[in-house]
């Protein structure tokens, strides 16, 4: 999340079939017909419960020395992600997938011993490449929210990468398209479009299509899955965006270390930050005491 957002102009001047309307049904070339929402549980009964350890990853690599002191916050290095995971086994934690998480916070489900989850934003290829293979070495499973926008790009994950770790277990998941913050999403934006002669063409779109709608369905295409969960851009939310997120069919929805919010728990999920600057001593201290 750390990472600067595409730049709307630029990705949309090279590709402009990911700015246009709103997605049609392939089979009778209609409008696609909006996700039913989901039922709300009890909300009171959710924020009850006590809450599980969820954890957040963005890059995994050594730092360099052109990374920011900001930055290095959001890029753990090799041996320290391996040392938190093997932490983690060694402590008798287990692993839980989202569906495991949303029946025990409507139903009261029961979790395994020590349940956590973790969490990975963003489609780097390091989550392919370092983290797979390091979870899968412990019977780990994790979570990928996926911007779209970048998957094939250079040092990115490719589709046939995204489709083989939903194939091996792991869950894929909605992180928006190309990284925008959901606060600042409009039904009537104009995107000004400049061609390769200078000229400047306005096109009016919709942020919620572009952002949620069209890279959802192509997560779906990838998969083969329904997507029902979602990961804010930068960790960023405000309450006037919860409802168009859950309408949208996300069962929950994950933010970073914000306090929940009492009418919309399941849209406003807590996870923590494995920090590149934590020692493996403050990491164990993290995931035992900020849930």
């Amino acid at each position: 999340m750390i990472k600067h957002a595409f730049v709307w102009l630029t990705v949309c001047a090279l590709s402009t079939l990911s700015c246009q309307g709103k997605p049609t049904d392939k089979s009778t070339g209609t409008a696609a017909v909006a996700p039913t929402a989901i039922k709300t549980p009890d909300n009171a009964a959710i924020m009850a419960r006590k809450q599980v350890p969820v954890i957040c990853y963005h890059q995994i690599r050594d730092w360099k020395s052109t990374d920011s002191k900001s930055a290095k916050d959001y890029i753990i290095q090799i041996a320290a992600f391996k040392e938190h995971i093997k932490l983690l086994a060694d402590s008798g934690y287990h692993t839980i997938l989202p569906d495991q998480l949303y029946a025990y916070l409507t139903t009261g489900a029961p979790l395994p011993k020590k349940p956590i989850m973790l969490t990975f934003d963003d489609t780097d290829l390091d989550q392919f490449t370092i983290a797979n293979p390091t979870l899968k070495k412990y019977g780990f499973k994790g979570v990928y929210f996926v911007m779209t926008v970048s998957i094939g790009r250079p040092h990115y994950m490719t589709a046939d990468m995204v489709k083989k770790l939903s194939d091996e277990g792991n869950v894929v998941a909605s992180h928006t398209w190309d990284h925008h913050r959901v606060d600042k999403y409009s039904h009537n934006s104009v995107l000004k479009i400049i061609g390769k002669n200078g000229k400047v063409t306005n096109r009016p779109v919709d942020d919620w299509v572009t952002q949620i709608d069209k890279p959802t369905k192509k997560l779906e295409e990838i998969t083969g899955k329904k997507m029902e969960y979602f990961a804010y851009p930068f960790g960023v939310w405000k309450k006037p965006v919860l409802p168009e997120i859950q309408k949208r069919g996300f069962k929950m929805a994950f933010q970073l270390a914000d306090k929940r919010d009492p009418d919309y728990p399941l849209m406003t999920v807590r996870r923590i930050l494995d920090s590149g600057y934590w020692t493996t001593k403050t990491f164990a201290h993290s995931v035992r005491s900020s849930f």
